[in-house]
């Protein structure tokens, strides 16, 4: 969708193309970070919240837009 729309109404537009449950590539390219980087954050402990299902990670979108809209932005041109 365009930069237009705001953020709710994209989100609410993607969840409803989506599943509840994503994969770590999936999350990955939705966030445009490295597969690797979801895994280091699982290990700081700092990245969206991850579930094992069976011996598989799971992402819940809800979850992972939650804490997209936590993280604060910051100012580079300091």
């Amino acid at each position: 969708m365009s930069s237009l729309f705001p953020r709710s109404a994209r989100t609410a537009a993607d969840a409803s193309r989506r599943g509840p449950l994503a994969t770590p590539a999936e999350v990955a390219e939705y966030l445009g970070v490295p597969v690797k980087t979801l895994y280091q954050w699982k290990y700081r402990g700092i990245g969206p919240n991850v579930h094992k299902v069976g011996r598989h990670l799971r992402y819940r979108w809800h979850e992972v837009d939650a804490w997209l809209d936590q993280q604060t932005a910051y100012d580079l041109t300091a």
